[in-house]
């Protein structure tokens, strides 16, 4: 094993590896090999973070050996007493952290969330109001191949075509219009603050549901860093990983006693079976975490690295949608600073210098999903590594270096180099 590897992980993970290379070398051998690559680069995805050793190791345990369909004390198997302590601590712990009365911490991704928030909130057909997903929206809000553009009749609305701002007063019109069953807000490539009363708003006007997928923010809301969904929306959706910092996983909330009946039928026995009790222990491992005062420092650092990583870029004559961020995220469209440069070369140049980002389409960009004329840049992660405000204009310009050689080898490896010293200054959590 590497040494520098084998001195980033803590004491368990250096015995799995040993364990997997005498039992299965090939599954060893990647997985060292990914240790080396996430101890040695920056993560600057924004839907990426690094959990503790406590949450990684808690979805490694032998509570994976285990079915537990149903919910506590309503089980359909025997021997789940101890998986109901732990679940009733995760949906307690998710309900402190929210401020809301009703949790289902059993969906297996934010994508499986929405599907049963979706089941319990309209009926196959119903009209739904959301961001296409070209505007920064997600892929599960309407997409045409996904569950949601088959099963619904989707209809849009649209950014503010000068300032790429959500435009509340279209948005109202397009609800008056459409009457949709429900409205979403919440997105996967904005870097604002969104206003849920104004929606809230919105959604009485025409009597809808308003769902929040708060699945990039989650963790920011729940450190106080971005105002909450409740008690505006009806039913909330996130992930657990991204801000929050948790497990990959899925959480529901809501405040009406109805909508959570509703929402527990429709995630069991409704689109899923046995819950992950493994994840969701991680889950609840996450959750304590987040409630200590430690978590609140992290989510306005995360805010404060971001805004500082905006403006270093936008010195160095980068654009930036919407003109800035008030999260954890950064749109940065390449276009004006060099026309022929792309996401997808973007993201290869720095992936080879240790940068890790993605290509991302900016509002009605010219080039397709799979090229873009964008990144989407994120702090969660650098920011749990120790990061901060200096070390993200280091960053900027080390991201600007790359770009400007588009992929010239002595460059990359300059930066590389540099990038490590970096990454070892600043270890993975331990």
């Amino acid at each position: 094993m590497h040494t520098t590897q084998a001195d980033a992980l803590d004491a368990m993970s250096r015995d799995l590896l040993t364990l997997l290379e005498k039992q299965d070398p090939c599954v060893a051998a990647a997985m060292a090999l990914e240790a080396t690559r996430q101890t040695d680069t920056l993560e600057l995805i924004a839907s990426e973070n690094h959990v503790t050793p406590a949450v990684m190791h808690t979805m490694g345990s032998w509570l994976t050996n285990k079915y537990a369909e149903g919910y506590p004390s309503k089980r359909y198997y025997g021997g789940c007493e101890h998986h109901d302590v732990i679940e009733d601590l995760a949906r307690d712990r998710a309900k402190e952290l929210f401020g809301c009365r009703f949790a289902n911490v059993q969906p297996h991704s934010g994508a499986n969330a929405n599907v049963a928030a979706f089941m319990a909130m309209c009926k196959p057909g119903d009209r739904i109001l959301s961001l296409p997903i070209k505007s920064g929206g997600h892929l599960s809000h309407g997409l045409k191949p996904n569950f949601s553009g088959t099963f619904y009749e989707i209809h849009d609305y649209e950014l503010d075509p000068d300032s790429e701002l959500l435009d509340y007063e279209h948005i109202a019109q397009r609800a008056g219009e459409v009457k949709p069953h429900m409205i979403i807000c919440g997105y996967s490539a904005y870097p604002r603050a969104i206003d849920f009363e104004r929606f809230r708003a919105i959604a009485d006007d025409v009597g809808a549901v308003l769902m929040a997928d708060i699945a990039h923010i989650a963790g920011l809301v729940a450190g106080g860093a971005h105002a909450s969904p409740f008690p505006h929306a009806h039913i909330v959706t996130t992930t657990t990983h991204k801000t929050l910092r948790g497990p990959r996983g899925g959480l529901i909330l809501c405040d009406d006693p109805e909508i959570a009946k509703l929402v527990d039928r429709k995630v069991f026995p409704g689109s899923q079976g046995g819950p992950l009790m493994h994840v969701i222990a991680a889950k609840a491992v996450a959750f304590g975490e987040a409630l200590q005062d430690s978590f609140k420092n992290y989510a306005t650092q995360v805010v404060a690295n971001a805004s500082a990583l905006a403006e270093a870029l936008q010195a160095l004559g980068y654009r930036l949608c919407t003109g800035g961020t008030d999260n954890h995220l950064l749109l940065v469209d390449l276009q004006p600073r060099d026309a022929d440069l792309t996401g997808a070369d973007a993201e290869q140049w720095l992936e080879a210098a240790g940068i890790i980002t993605n290509k991302n389409g900016i509002p009605n960009d010219p080039r397709p999903p799979m090229v873009t004329s964008g990144l989407r840049l994120g702090t969660a992660a650098i920011t749990t590594r120790g990061l901060l405000e200096d070390d993200m204009r280091t960053i900027a310009s080390m991201l600007d270096r790359v770009m400007g050689a588009q992929g010239d080898a002595s460059t990359t490896e300059e930066v590389r180099q540099q990038v490590r010293e970096l990454c070892h200054a600043h270890p993975m959590p331990h």
